[in-house]
């Protein structure tokens, strides 16, 4: 992977950089944000599921807009833009002392994570060829895992000095890569001319609507971020549910630690290997491995078996992903890149759903049943996907 990132240019080890100091920055606060909302603000659970997930689907839908700047401005004045945002929502979000001016906060902040995601994945499309992209998104996905997995730890640490830490330490990190971007970044990254008529914000939802390939990608990655979005609020639910408290804490420190732990030992070396010419089979063999995984979780008796379905269970994730971005590249025209990864994002609401259908399922079910919807859910995936590929191509222009 280094020997990769030596032979990047500036711009794209720039993207990265973004990457992983923003999802870094995200991972130091968002895991507290419960028991921070519950000690400031004196919210019951229930309502802070509310305001954490909704935030997260409101800065998806509203990455929607962010995609349609993409494909407009100059991706510098972007990232140094949504970077601000990102640093004004962790601040903002510190001083707040009101519920609802602390949400709007969260939203900013979540929408701005969400815009530098579509920008740096557009990106990568005008600024590498086809054939390194399945690598480039491998490294930027290794990033954000390496992200997730110190991110809590110095969180952690943080909080216990003082619950705001977490906060200001988050927008220090924002501040630091604004600086760095805004003296190294390049100053001509343009979305190259195409010689039509800009499209409206609006008319473009017709246009995305009309590509029935999109539509069918979007909705195979809504259903199967049911699955994959939010795996340890499931299983913690499963585990609460069917355990007890300490086995659940036992079980989920040992499943995050192996998830983390592969994705950063097998992200690059199997990811590289992800090409165009296969990029069907190689997304249907993910899903395969989601859906062995799901089978693993519901035979679980002991924390290795947990631990051993993890590990089929992150295969499928390693997969999956850089694949999926590579089939919106694939099918996105040219000067509508970025709203295309906007409308890719809109599978963050399959992930904020998973947790509120496994509680509903838990609730009313005998619990073995949520297992069974999880895996009907990755079937229904891939079907979209499968539908997706099978369409016919459209001329690369709107």
């Amino acid at each position: 992977m280094l020997a990769a990132l030596k032979r990047y240019p500036r711009s794209v080890n720039l993207l990265f950089c973004a990457t992983f100091v923003l999802t870094l920055g995200r991972a130091i606060s968002l895991p507290f944000l419960v028991v921070y909302l519950s000690s400031t603000f004196g919210l019951p659970i229930a309502r802070i599921g509310v305001i954490v997930g909704g935030a997260l689907i409101a800065g998806s839908v509203l990455s929607l807009y962010g995609g349609y700047l993409t494909d407009r401005l100059s991706s510098r004045g972007l990232i140094l833009g949504y970077t601000a945002c990102f640093i004004a929502g962790f601040v903002g979000m510190c001083l707040a002392a009101d519920l609802w001016l602390f949400f709007g906060f969260l939203v900013a902040f979540n929408f701005a994570y969400s815009a530098v995601d579509v920008v740096v994945k557009a990106s990568f499309g005008r600024l590498l060829p086809a054939q390194e992209q399945g690598r480039a998104f491998s490294i930027r996905y290794t990033f954000i895992n390496i992200g997730y997995a110190v991110g809590p730890f110095l969180g952690a640490g943080l909080a216990h000095w003082a619950p705001k830490l977490p906060f200001v330490v988050s927008a220090l990190l924002g501040g630091g890569f604004l600086l760095l971007y805004l003296v190294h970044g390049e100053r001509s990254q343009r979305p190259a001319p195409t010689g039509q008529a800009p499209v409206a914000f609006l008319a473009l939802g017709r246009v995305l609507l009309d590509d029935r390939r999109l539509v069918c990608f979007t909705l195979g990655g809504v259903l199967s971020a049911v699955v994959f979005g939010q795996f340890t609020a499931y299983l913690s639910q499963y585990l609460v549910t069917t355990r007890s408290a300490e086995a659940a804490y036992e079980v989920i420190s040992s499943v995050v630690a192996v998830n983390a732990l592969v994705v950063i030992a097998l992200q690059y070396p199997l990811g590289r290997r992800i090409d165009e010419r296969r990029l069907e089979t190689w997304l249907l063999a993910g899903l395969a491995l989601f859906l062995a995984g799901v089978i693993g979780f519901a035979l679980s008796t002991s924390v290795l078996h947990w631990v051993l379905a993890m590990a089929v269970f992150t295969l499928g994730e390693i997969i999956v992903f850089p694949a999926e971005y590579m089939f919106i590249d694939r099918i996105a025209p040219l000067r509508l890149r970025g709203m295309y990864y906007g409308a890719q994002n809109l599978s963050n609401l399959g992930g904020a759903l998973g947790p509120v259908l496994c509680g509903w399922v838990l609730a009313s079910l005998p619990a073995h049943w949520m297992f069974v919807m999880l895996g009907a859910f990755v079937v229904a995936g891939g079907v979209f996907y499968r539908l997706g590929a099978a369409l016919p191509a459209a001329p690369r222009q709107p």
